[in-house]
């Protein structure tokens, strides 16, 4: 039997997808207002500095998760349906990621996919972030996970259903321990 040529990297089945969506990882400090705001994502940086590169980066909106309503849930859903990837990571805020991961896990038409969400508990751009790390983690997890949802943050890989944030402590944690 020859030797089949290893499939391209730029076969939609076999190239991630990551949607960005807003949350505290594309935040930025507004110096005049000194707020925190949106003003375009950060992950094009986050993974030039990796030296990672991925073909389609989509962004989606750019909200804070708790101004997440069920319809902007409908339409993170619909581009995770609508897209050619089997392997699809979700830029999210942290605050609301878990409504989101049992939205998408609810949906039968993504039964075949590999969805990983994932934030930040500090802006990138304010410099001591955690999001280069957890954004690494979940492309690492969507590339060698089962079919399924998950949230990825603090390094671990949760399912979506057991996993909730501690807001006292700052981290992600199991429900079932």
């Amino acid at each position: 039997m020859k030797d089949q040529p290893p499939s391209s990297i730029t076969d939609n089945q076999s190239e991630l997808l990551l949607l960005v969506t807003g949350g505290t990882l594309d935040k930025n400090y507004n110096a005049l207002s000194g707020e925190l705001e949106f003003s375009s994502t950060h992950a094009p940086q986050m993974l030039s500095q990796a030296n990672a590169s991925l073909h389609s980066v989509q962004t989606l909106m750019l909200k804070d998760s708790l101004d997440m309503t069920q319809a902007d849930r409908k339409t993170i859903a619909e581009a995770c349906i609508k897209a050619l990837q089997q392997k699809i990571v979700i830029t999210h805020g942290t605050d609301t990621m878990t409504d989101t991961a049992h939205y998408l896990k609810a949906c039968p038409e993504l039964a075949d996919k590999v969805i990983v969400l994932t934030g930040a508990m500090r802006p990138f751009m304010l410099g001591d972030s955690d999001a280069s790390f957890n954004l690494g983690t979940a492309i690492m997890a969507a590339n060698l996970s089962e079919n399924g949802v998950y949230i990825t943050m603090n390094g671990i890989r949760f399912e979506a259903d057991d996993v909730c944030k501690n807001k006292s402590l700052g981290i992600f944690e199991r429900l079932r321990r």
